[in-house]
């Protein structure tokens, strides 16, 4: 298994905090030839007024490069191949990518990163690394 980014276990408490259930930790892609994947965790939460349930899968980003593009560039890398697999395999999962809210504020809504919003290419929410809450959604 890969290694887990430095805030794993802050997104993890943030999104129990946010109402969700960890449903895999991590979520495993199973390709052919015996190869795997791992996106860093799987969660549902009940949709009360609809009796159904939402499932997300969370890659987790710290961003702590000198580069923030480089750390963008991989981290769309990813987001991308990872979607598409999940549609594949988790058709009922949707992928989300977790950075802290200072990351959102430096590298998502700058044009780069704003571009990756307007275009539907990816799907974010940020964090507060310290007090290990979510604070926005972006979808």
């Amino acid at each position: 298994m890969p290694a887990r980014d430095i805030y794993h276990q802050t997104v993890k408490k943030a999104l129990i905090k946010d109402g969700w259930t960890i449903t895999h930790d991590p979520l495993r892609i199973r390709l052919a030839r015996g190869r795997n994947l791992f996106v860093d965790l799987g969660a549902e939460r009940l949709l009360a007024a609809e009796r159904n349930t939402e499932k997300i899968a969370v890659e987790v980003k710290s961003f702590t490069r000198p580069s923030e593009m480089k750390d963008l560039e991989e981290a769309v890398g990813q987001f991308v191949l990872y979607s598409r697999l999940l549609k594949r395999y988790y058709p009922d999962y949707t992928l989300y990518l977790a950075v802290s809210d200072n990351i959102r504020k430096t590298v998502f809504e700058e044009e780069a990163g704003q571009t990756l919003i307007e275009d539907g290419i990816i799907r974010l929410f940020s964090f507060d690394p310290t007090l290990e809450v979510i604070i926005q959604w972006i979808r």
